[in-house]
């Protein structure tokens, strides 16, 4: 799994920083990927990217301010005129559909795939083979949800060596066991999966948030992740006004990765009046309470690695 930042700023684009969007690949080195947020320009920042627009399965959308959905109607529409035929599923706060549909039917866009519109609530929003989503309420000035992405847990690793001893050659029996079947040898002897193979592998968790004051939604949705995405508007000494805009200071995001037992705090959603080289204070401010804490950068892949290896 890795996460892609396509744009980190708050409101407005600067001149080094888009409007929101974070993608996540699912694997590394593979191309499908979700995304959350499409704030305006968020195509153009893929370009930059290794990810292709036709190989996007899922986008979650967060809440319909302007510049977390302004992108969606150019996207949707590239995605189809780059040739992109497979399935796209959209989830999000109620008003997603109306949006949507209005824009498509009065500009007469065409889309060559189904597309599928789901107006969330709390709670459980969709599954695969791989990962269940859930989505928790936010505490912003419309409806806003946070989502945690979890991925389920993998088979163990094979303890070749062990299975070297045991006189298995390798080949189609390794594959049999790694897939939890047990295997009889030309000697007689019956080697079980559950020995051969380590326990399974503890599937990561990745939380995304959109933009939010302090709630309990978020420390739900935090709970042990191996990744944290928080929104970090202002710098702490500006928290009346995050307050009464509905943000959250990089020192609040802090506070919820290190109360929700996360293992990393990727801070993002600033504030137009912080210059790249004022990012470093934010994120020092937040590393006072969790050290985990890295202000993301636009463009740059950072990967989501496995508590145990």
């Amino acid at each position: 799994m890795e996460l892609w930042f396509l744009g980190t700023g708050a409101g407005r684009p600067t001149p080094d920083r888009n409007v929101t969007s974070v993608a996540l690949r699912l694997s590394q080195g593979g191309d499908a990927f979700w995304l959350f947020d499409c704030g305006e320009g968020t195509q153009h920042r893929l370009l930059r990217t290794p990810l292709k627009l036709t190989r996007l399965k899922k986008l979650f959308v967060t809440h319909l301010h302007g510049d977390h959905v302004f992108g969606l109607p150019g996207l949707l529409s590239s995605r189809s005129s780059l040739g992109g035929t497979e399935p796209l599923e959209l989830y999000g706060p109620p008003g997603l559909r109306e949006l949507l549909e209005t824009s498509l039917r009065v500009t007469g866009a065409h889309l060559d795939y189904p597309l599928a519109i789901e107006e969330i609530g709390e709670g459980f929003v969709c599954e695969d083979e791989g990962f269940t989503v859930e989505a928790a309420k936010l505490d912003h000035r419309i409806d806003c949800f946070g989502y945690r992405v979890a991925e389920r847990p993998r088979a163990g690793v094979l303890r070749a060596a062990w299975l070297k001893e045991q006189g298995v050659p390798p080949g189609p029996l390794y594959g049999r066991l790694k897939a939890g079947e047990d295997v009889e040898l030309p000697d007689g002897r019956v080697i079980r999966s559950a020995v051969a193979v380590g326990p399974p592998l503890a599937g990561r968790v990745v939380a995304v948030l959109g933009d939010t004051r302090p709630t309990g939604g978020a420390f739900r949705l935090a709970r042990g992740a191996d990744v944290l995405v928080h929104e970090a508007t202002f710098a702490h000494g500006l928290a009346e006004k995050a307050w009464a805009y509905g943000h959250s200071t990089a020192l609040q995001a802090a506070e919820v990765a290190r109360e929700a037992g996360a293992r990393r705090l990727l801070i993002t959603h600033f504030s137009a009046r912080y210059k790249p080289e004022d990012l470093a204070e934010l994120e020092r401010e937040a590393r006072t309470v969790f050290g985990g804490t890295e202000a993301a950068v636009e463009l740059r892949p950072y990967a989501v690695a496995r508590s145990v290896e």
